[in-house]
């Protein structure tokens, strides 16, 4: 068989792709000094994996030298309602804002077993070798799916897709083998500033570029210590990852509902109830949130979330289950726990 893009493209959907574009392994030089002048400003906080092999995400070469070919693929995860009217109506019923990402199967699982059964079927097919990447190594993903024509990256730095707005989970498979490159997409965001507009903590200081230091999804997933407390109001009910930019996106009119059922919210983590959460001790987190992205981050950082949460709700019925967690043996929880009391006393 003659290995074609519309082959490909017609077995990575039957693999449950929704869409599938085609580039060369390389990138323009200016990628690489964009990331490094990132780093060096610092705006990647605490995330020191990404500054340890910052060189080898330049390029695809850098990474595997006899990478020919990336085919960078999608999954839409579109949720069914706007995310930004869900955490008000949450908030009102003191229930947790989760990231919809989040709220069920680690989608770094799933779609990489896609792209194993995908790159398993090129090689052979073809004899070439191929390696499969999900946020998972140092790659590129955004700029290589916007060089395949998947999407271009908005003003927030995110992949925005014409057919699936802001909601596409990314993997790409990397190959020797050469594959004619799609046309790459050209950015549609014109004057449009939505995204930035509609950040609580100005998390952007200049279109195109973001500052995680600022961002309550760093903040509130990867941050491990204390969260400064200049940014605890702006955090709300949102106890792991923050939707705002993505969900302000225009072209989320386009947008469709995840038809994959593991992207579809688990009831347990569509708006818990944040005194429920309170109470997890780590046995009950991990069982809680098996298969989760959730899980990586520990215990000790979701209760410190939670206990922002309860703090920014203005309940003072929750002040008791604040108060249940003042012993807790994390200090981080401790610590927000007395600052959840003094807000709400």
């Amino acid at each position: 068989m003659v290995v074609t893009k519309e082959v490909i493209r017609a077995k990575a959907a039957e693999l449950g792709f929704d869409v599938t574009g085609f580039t060369h392994a390389q990138l323009p030089t200016e990628t690489g000094r964009n990331l490094d002048t990132y780093l060096e400003q610092g705006h990647h906080g605490d995330m020191e994996w990404l500054a340890g092999k910052a060189d080898r995400r330049h390029t695809p070469a850098a990474l595997w030298p006899e990478a020919k070919s990336v085919i960078a693929l999608g999954v839409n995860y579109g949720p069914d309602q706007n995310p930004l009217d869900q955490m008000v109506t949450l908030a009102e019923d003191n229930r947790a804002m989760i990231s919809v990402y989040a709220r069920n199967r680690d989608y770094h699982d799933v779609i990489k077993k896609r792209l194993k059964a995908l790159a398993r079927w090129l090689q052979g097919e073809s004899g070439e070798d191929v390696k499969v990447f999900v946020d998972t190594a140092p790659v590129m993903e955004k700029p290589l799916a916007q060089q395949a024509g998947l999407g271009w990256q908005g003003k927030h730095t995110n992949l925005v897709s014409q057919d699936f707005g802001s909601w596409l989970f990314l993997g790409e498979v990397y190959t020797t083998l050469e594959i004619e490159p799609d046309t790459a997409e050209i950015d549609h965001c014109g004057s449009c500033t939505a995204c930035l507009d509609i950040c609580p903590t100005n998390a952007f200081p200049e279109p195109h570029k973001i500052d995680a230091r600022r961002c309550i999804s760093y903040l509130t997933i990867e941050h491990k210590g204390h969260i400064p407390e200049e940014f605890r109001k702006a955090i709300g009910n949102r106890i792991y990852g923050c939707d705002d930019c993505l969900s302000a996106c225009p072209w989320n009119k386009f947008a469709k509902l995840a038809q994959e059922p593991a992207f579809l919210p688990r009831d347990a983590l569509d708006g818990p109830k944040l005194a429920e959460l309170a109470q997890l001790d780590d046995v009950q987190f991990r069982e809680m949130f098996s298969k989760t992205s959730i899980k990586r981050s520990g215990r000790d950082r979701f209760i410190r979330n939670v206990m922002i949460a309860i703090g920014n709700s203005g309940d003072s019925s929750l002040i008791e289950v604040a108060q249940a967690r003042k012993n807790d043996a994390s200090e981080i929880v401790r610590e927000m726990a007395s600052w959840a009391i003094a807000e709400l006393s």
